[in-house]
């Protein structure tokens, strides 16, 4: 029972920002989300978010081959 309580209280976690997400209605929608798509630059963000998560993405997977080859070398 004590192994299930933290995974329990995780998946908890987890779900509910997801159902408060879900619940919003339409009415409760920002108005600068609006204003950003029907002037077109809502485009402008999703590039600029995409572009940095991928940079973040290549930043960790270089670290991790940095990584793995000093651990190969200090194993040899």
């Amino acid at each position: 029972m004590s192994k299930l309580r933290p995974a329990f209280l995780l998946l908890l976690a987890l779900l509910l920002p997801v159902v408060h997400a879900a619940a919003q209605s339409a009415a409760d929608t920002p108005e600068m989300a609006d204003a950003l798509r029907h002037d077109g630059k809502i485009y402008v963000v999703v590039a600029v978010i995409t572009v940095v998560l991928a940079g973040l993405l290549a930043l960790l997977v270089s670290l991790d081959r940095k990584v793995s080859r000093l651990e190969r070398e200090l194993k040899d």
